[in-house]
């Protein structure tokens, strides 16, 4: 393979993307350089396939999508609002009583209780109080979320190189994530701000629309934003663990316990492949940012309070397990449908799903 050759080729690793069709990335460009181009005609129009585009297909060819295309980050972007959206809305009852459980444990002493008391007060009507803050938050950061850490993970390839990008894969998914969420939060905290106080101060607001012209007549639209830092604090770790867990996850499921080669895995086995790299991915994420996610809650409901006051509220062992029972099952239940979500509609427009087996040195060379 010569520099020319080499160029034309994506930095990011073939392997992040081997196709469903049986073709992965590094045997597309293969056999396009095996096969004359043909001569097109006088006037006829040159499009990208014939400048050397990488196209990844499902097998049933619903389309085309370039790699890395403007199309390719609408997908991803489309298929992080879904997966997220739909998900975190179907989970509105647990992040209900969870939020409460936080915030007012005497009254709200455990997970059955919990339901209980909401039941008892609000109806079956209230399990899904501050559903629509919830669908349109985290459809917002879904849609950063997943559009900008495909985007994240092939701009950082990019810089490091095809070698190095390989060699240290982790901290391309580690700073693709990161950089990501940070964007996706300053979308999603004004609409987590009016859902927290919805679920968890009766009175306060029906939903977003009398909720949020609320704060910021009392708060000034700042007043949305005070919980950004503490929601980082929350979703970075969480999202830097869901990432790259998620993909190692993966990688080592199709390494040491499916003999069939990726690319001519079934469909549905690779998106259940997906879903349960997700779940587990979810239960480590849940650990990992859950004493932040207790801090949310409080300062969204203490004006003015500072981390010293949660800690004199909480107790150290009280921000570290407060909720994190109930939250392990919601979360890892969560995190395992928006992966399962997230690769079915990538599957179903013509996009190949997402992690796989790292290529050895040798098989680079071939």
């Amino acid at each position: 393979m010569d520099l020319s050759d080499r160029s034309r080729q994506s930095l990011l690793p073939s392997f992040l993307y081997s196709s469903g069709s049986g073709l992965g990335i590094e045997r597309m460009m293969l056999a396009r350089r095996s096969v004359p181009k043909p001569v097109p005609a006088p006037g006829a129009p040159i499009g990208n396939a014939s400048m050397g585009s990488v196209v990844a297909q499902a097998p049933s060819e619903p389309g085309k999508i370039e790699l890395y295309s403007p199309m390719y980050y609408a997908a991803c972007t489309a298929g992080g609002i879904a997966s997220c959206g739909i998900t975190h809305t179907a989970v509105t009852p647990l992040d209900l009583v969870k939020c409460n459980m936080q915030i007012d444990p005497a009254k709200y002493k455990s997970i059955s209780s919990g339901f209980g008391v909401l039941l008892k007060e609000q109806g079956v009507r209230g399990f899904f109080r501050g559903w629509v803050p919830t669908l349109l938050g985290y459809s917002a950061q879904g849609a950063g979320k997943l559009g900008f850490y495909e985007f994240f993970k092939k701009y950082y390839s990019d810089i490091a190189g095809p070698e190095y990008a390989s060699k240290y894969k982790t901290l391309i998914y580690l700073a693709g994530s990161a950089s990501a969420e940070v964007i996706a939060d300053v979308a999603l905290c004004p609409f987590e701000a009016v859902k927290v106080r919805v679920q968890t101060q009766p009175g306060f607001a029906r939903g977003l629309s009398d909720g949020l012209p609320k704060i910021v007549k009392s708060e000034g639209a700042l007043g949305l934003y005070k919980g950004l830092v503490p929601l980082w604090g929350r979703q970075i770790p969480y999202t830097m663990m869901k990432f790259v867990s998620f993909e190692t996850i993966v990688e080592m499921i199709y390494k040491y316990y499916i003999p069939t080669p990726k690319d001519q895995c079934s469909k549905s086995l690779q998106l259940g492949v997906s879903f349960a790299g997700g779940y587990a991915a979810g239960i480590l994420c849940a650990i990992v940012s859950h004493p932040a996610d207790n801090l949310v809650s409080f300062f969204n409901n203490a004006k003015g309070a500072t981390v010293g006051d949660a800690m004199k509220k909480l107790g150290l062992w009280g921000l570290f397990t407060r909720g994190l029972p109930l939250r392990i099952v919601m979360v890892g239940t969560l995190t395992g449908a928006q992966w399962g979500i997230y690769d079915a509609f990538k599957v179903m427009v013509g996009l190949p799903t997402t992690g796989g087996i790292t290529p050895t040195e040798t098989d680079k060379k071939i």
